[in-house]
Formats: structure tokens, C-alpha cells, sequence
């Protein structure tokens, strides 16, 4: 055998055995164009809390988890949020959302909800799971969720705020000795983005001292355009000589959804401002029953109103009277010393 075929059967036999060895060890050939993977890590970069639905009694909290990936993929992966009252510690709602694997690189939002009653805080506790095994975890706490707005009483539209113009401004229109109508103009903005629809104002007129309802009314509050101010007035007509707190409220589809107050002072001797009395006044119920008469009913002789003066006083002279019948008195008997 010369060199060169014996080279070709050693080059032949390492050949062999070289493909012997690669079936009997798995591994011992590799790509060089792989490389080893990290091991995947996940956590929480992040939460954010925000208003969903909004009912009467309850609250839909939206919760966005933001989770960083890097690494190898990380298999079932849930997060769970559990919302526990802040002042009980009792767990009031709990949800878990399966994201599945993940193999992304950076930061993913994942989104979630539950719902809470609208009073107290609330401390989310939000926990990231991997196979079941718990990886990260973050705490948000929520507090003020009864100042949320139902979503049926949202209305951009209410009564005026100013420092200088009035929300309730009243007018006499007419009166007389037994009754007083009064022109109330109230004031309503938009602020909102874009037109208002139709409300109703109504409108309560209580005497200040017996909380009785003199007389009320409804009006309709017409479009309003937004960043607009408009001027809505109802007349009514009301017992004259006294003092009156005059309730507004705005309702959306029989939904309060705003309310002021003012005031009409009729009593020339006292005044009253809005949720204060000065003093007593006095009152006569039977002003404010609704006869055939009117408001007043028959209108009776006036005795409400005349100051509650009593009828034991003795007819005929008067007090100065006898004071002078006094005093001649005495001076008729010193005349006769």
C-alpha cells in the first residue's frame, strides 16, 4: 500500500468514527451560529388605575399592568389584581387575566378590571404569576371613588359658579297686600365640548322658618352651546311678607344632577341668606294652604299677618288716656288741700 491510498483510509476511517460518535453522544455537533439563551425574567414596570362604567352603588376600576420581558420566553403567565378595602382589609373583588407565554422584548400593557362599591379606598394589589410561581408584584391604592359621576347623571351642564353674578336671582313682579309674584332667573353653564341637550330646572320656594313648600315650578333648559352661559326664568306666585329659601335643581331624565339655592326676602324687617336664618318670623300655616282662593285660599280677613297681636285688650280708652285721668286726678286733689 503506497502513502497516498494509505492517507485515503485513514482520512476514510476518522470519518467513520467521527459519525459513530455523533449518533452515540446528542451534542457533540452544534451550530456555531447558536448562541445560549438567557434564562427569561419578567416584572412590573409599572400601573395605572382609571374610571371605567360608573354606576349607582358601584364603580368598574381599569387596571393597566405594563410588564418588561427579557430573555428567553417566560411560559403562562396570568396577573391577578385584588382590590382589598383600605379601612376593613376585606377583599372586595379579585380577577386573574391569562397573557399565555411571553417571548417579547421591552414592555407590554396588559388590561384588567374590577369593580368596587363607591365609598371608601382601596388598596389593588396586583401580582404577576409564571407557571404559578409568583414573580412580581406591584401595590396602587385608590382613594376618593365616591366623587365619581354616575355615568347617567354625566351631564356637562349646571348651574353657574361666579363670584360677582348670581346663580338665583329674584325680581318682584307684582304685589299686593296679600301676594307676591316673583320672577326667578337662573343661570346655567355648558362645560362640556359640545351642545348640551334638553334638562329640566325645577324650582321649590320654602318658607324660611316652617320649610313649607310655598309654590314650585318646572322649566325646560334648552340647548346650551359649549363654554356658553344661559338664563332660564320661572314666574310664581307666593303668600307677600315673607322670607323664602328657593331650591333649583337640574334633572337629566328624572337624574339630579346639580342644585343650588337662593333666596327672596319679602320681610321688610328680616332677611335670611342662603341655608341661614337671621331669626324666627312669624308664620301662619293657613298662608300657604292652597284653597279656592288661590295660594292663600280665600284671602280670610288678614289676621295671619297683623303681627300676632292678641284680642284680651280692654275696648275704649286707651293707655294714654288713663295716663292723663291720672294725672288730673292728682291734681284735683291737691287743689282741694
Amino acid at each position: 500500500m503506497d502513502t497516498r491510498t494509505a492517507l485515503l483510509v485513514t482520512a476514510a476511517a476518522l470519518l467513520v468514527a467521527s459519525a459513530v460518535g455523533a449518533v452515540a453522544v446528542p451534542g457533540a455537533i452544534t451550530d456555531p451560529r447558536e448562541t445560549n439563551e438567557p434564562p427569561g425574567r419578567i416584572d412590573v414596570a409599572g400601573a395605572t388605575v382609571s374610571p371605567g362604567e360608573v354606576r349607582g352603588e358601584t364603580a368598574e376600576l381599569r387596571l393597566g399592568t405594563d410588564i418588561r420581558h427579557h430573555g428567553g420566553t417566560v411560559e403562562n403567565v396570568t396577573v391577578r389584581h385584588r382590590a382589598i378595602g383600605s379601612e376593613s382589609g376585606l377583599l372586595v373583588d379579585e380577577t386573574t387575566v391569562d397573557v399565555g407565554d411571553v417571548d417579547f422584548e421591552g414592555e407590554q400593557t396588559v388590561n384588567g378590571t374590577i369593580d368596587v362599591e363607591r365609598e371608601g379606598g382601596y388598596r389593588i394589589e396586583t401580582v404577576v404569576f409564571a407557571d404559578g410561581q409568583r414573580r412580581e408584584e406591584q401595590t396602587t391604592r385608590v382613594a376618593g371613588v365616591a366623587a365619581l359621576t354616575p355615568d347617567y347623571a354625566d351631564t356637562r351642564v349646571g348651574f353657574t359658579e361666579g363670584s360677582v353674578w348670581p346663580t338665583v336671582a329674584v325680581s318682584v313682579v307684582e304685589a299686593d297686600n296679600e301676594t307676591a309674584t316673583l320672577s326667578a332667573s337662573v343661570s346655567v353653564t355648558n362645560r362640556g365640548d359640545v351642545d348640551s341637550e334638553d334638562i329640566d330646572l325645577r324650582l321649590y320656594l320654602r318658607q324660611a322658618d316652617s320649610n313649607v313648600i310655598a309654590a314650585e315650578a318646572t322649566e325646560t333648559v334648552g340647548t346650551v352651546r359649549p363654554g356658553r352661559t344661559d338664563t332660564v326664568r320661572a314666574t310664581v306666585e307666593v303668600p307677600n311678607g315673607y322670607n323664602y329659601y328657593i331650591d333649583a335643581a337640574l334633572f337629566d331624565d328624572d337624574v339630579l344632577v346639580d342644585e343650588t339655592q337662593g333666596v327672596a326676602n319679602l320681610n321688610p324687617q328680616e332677611t335670611i341668606t342662603a341655608n341661614e336664618t337671621v331669626r324666627d318670623v312669624q308664620f301662619a300655616v293657613e298662608d300657604f294652604e292652597r284653597g279656592e282662593g288661590g295660594v292663600g285660599g280665600d284671602g280670610g280677613d288678614g289676621a295671619a299677618r297683623d303681627g300676632g297681636a292678641s284680642d284680651d285688650s280692654t275696648p275704649g280708652f286707651g293707655p294714654l288716656v288713663a295716663l292723663v285721668a291720672l294725672v288730673a286726678a292728682v291734681l284735683t286733689a291737691r287743689r282741694r288741700r
